[in-house]
């Protein structure tokens, strides 16, 4: 079989990876929930579970699987908005952000990474405002058309409920990816851009 690109967005951290890899199967397609409220998903939101189609993203994650604090704007114009996120990487505090344009579809937001020539719809598809939100991201690389889809399952809180989850399985389920590949971040305390994080020595650790 042929190999291709894979390009997958870690579209919370404004970050790209490429990685060699076989062709995604096309998704069915997901439409956003209805009646949705642009106004009501603003503000802080925590990314605590992913899963993806691109095993070299997969990798990355697992490698560093935290928490991402995600604050989202509206933008100086109706037709967009900014995320930014807030993580550790590499014993610092990183903060980055990322324009994402509305588009005709309530729920469905847009944006190009132009290194890649990479074109990122990201799909609302099911939430609770002032608790969790479940983003389906479908990023298509140009000209050839290469797919990588990711599920993220965002939380108003550090953690989601049992049910929240148990729902979050059987969506990504329900577009072939196994539950069991989910990865559930962990809360690493509060990050302040800027400040590198001092991890006890293991002395220290045994003393407690």
């Amino acid at each position: 079989m042929e190999r291709v690109v894979c390009v997958a967005s870690l579209l919370v951290l404004g970050s790209v990876w490429m990685v060699q890899t076989v062709p995604v199967l096309l998704e069915p397609l997901i439409l956003p929930k209805e009646n949705f409220d642009l106004d009501q998903f603003m503000g802080r939101w925590n990314e605590v579970a992913v899963v993806s189609t691109c095993p070299y993203y997969m990798q990355r994650k697992r490698g560093n699987p935290i928490i991402v604090a995600l604050e989202l704007e509206h933008g100086a114009s109706d037709g967009n908005f900014t995320m930014t996120a807030t993580h550790f990487r590499n014993g610092s505090c990183h903060q980055t952000s990322t324009d994402y344009r509305l588009t005709n579809t309530t729920g469905r937001f847009f944006h190009h990474i132009a290194r890649f020539r990479a074109d990122v719809d990201s799909f609302v598809v099911h939430y609770k405002y002032d608790e969790y939100a479940m983003i389906r991201l479908l990023s298509v690389e140009q000209p050839s058309g290469n797919k990588t889809t990711t599920f993220k399952l965002y939380s108003r809180s550090m953690s989601v409920g049992a049910t929240v989850l148990d729902d979050f399985k059987m969506l990504v389920r329900q577009h072939g990816l196994s539950d069991v590949a989910i990865i559930m971040n962990q809360n690493k305390g509060v990050c302040v851009p800027g400040e590198r994080v001092t991890q006890p020595s293991q002395l220290n650790i045994r003393r407690r």
